[in-house]
């Protein structure tokens, strides 16, 4: 049998202190990350929960949007970007296609097709009238007709308290970018009685005139 002198004895002690200091810090440190939640902490998880159920989009829902087809559109004033009061009424006789969308945040989709319609002298021919409808301020569409001058030869209505966007239910359609605050691209068409007889909602976002003709085709 080997016997440790004094010196070796010393250093056995030390080994097992530290052996033993390890374990206990380390079961101290399991305990302090298992413990629940303070209410500090539950108070700061909730808080970032609410934070990002509120930058959530809306989901989508059409069902005041669907509800239009029809029936007789509701009729509102708007003002236009050149100052004009502009009601739907003014327009019975006529075909009309509202066309609700992003406005200014909408580069290049929406514009293309304000553009086009602006263009396309098939849809005065059918005696068909094109509104357009966005939410920007006067200042905001004055930005992208400083950008694309072409828009300026449009009928743009400016539905800045989203009253009228709200009403025919285009600000949570499947389209917007941005639901609840923003329309997307969104066509309705009211026939010559003031009928609501074709709706689309188009997440493409593509020019439309072709179909859009054939449908006042069937009118």
């Amino acid at each position: 049998m080997t016997i440790m002198n004094n010196s070796q004895k010393h250093y056995v002690i030390i080994a097992t202190e530290i052996i033993i200091a390890v374990i206990v810090l380390g079961f101290v440190f399991i305990k302090s990350t298992s413990k629940p939640a303070t209410k500090t902490q539950a108070q700061t998880q909730s808080s970032e929960t609410s934070m990002a159920d509120h930058h959530k989009p809306k989901a989508a829902d059409s069902a005041v949007f669907d509800g239009l087809l029809g029936k007789a559109a509701p009729d509102f004033t708007l003002p236009s970007y050149d100052g004009k009061q502009i009601s739907l009424k003014d327009f019975r006789g006529q075909n009309v296609i509202l066309f609700f969308n992003e406005g200014l945040m909408c580069y290049p989709a929406c514009w293309n097709q304000i553009v086009a319609f602006g263009k396309d002298n098939a849809f005065k021919d059918k005696n068909t009238v094109v509104i357009n409808i966005t939410v920007d301020s006067k200042d905001d569409w004055k930005k992208a007709i400083d950008k694309m001058p072409e828009l300026a030869e449009n009928t743009v209505l400016l539905d800045t308290e989203r009253s009228v966007s709200n009403l025919y239910g285009v600000l949570i359609l499947n389209s917007s970018m941005h639901r609840g605050q923003f329309p997307g691209h969104t066509y309705i068409i009211i026939d010559k009685e003031g009928i609501v007889r074709f709706t689309q909602d188009d997440a493409q976002m593509a020019i439309r005139n072709k179909e859009l003709l054939a449908q006042i085709e069937e009118l």
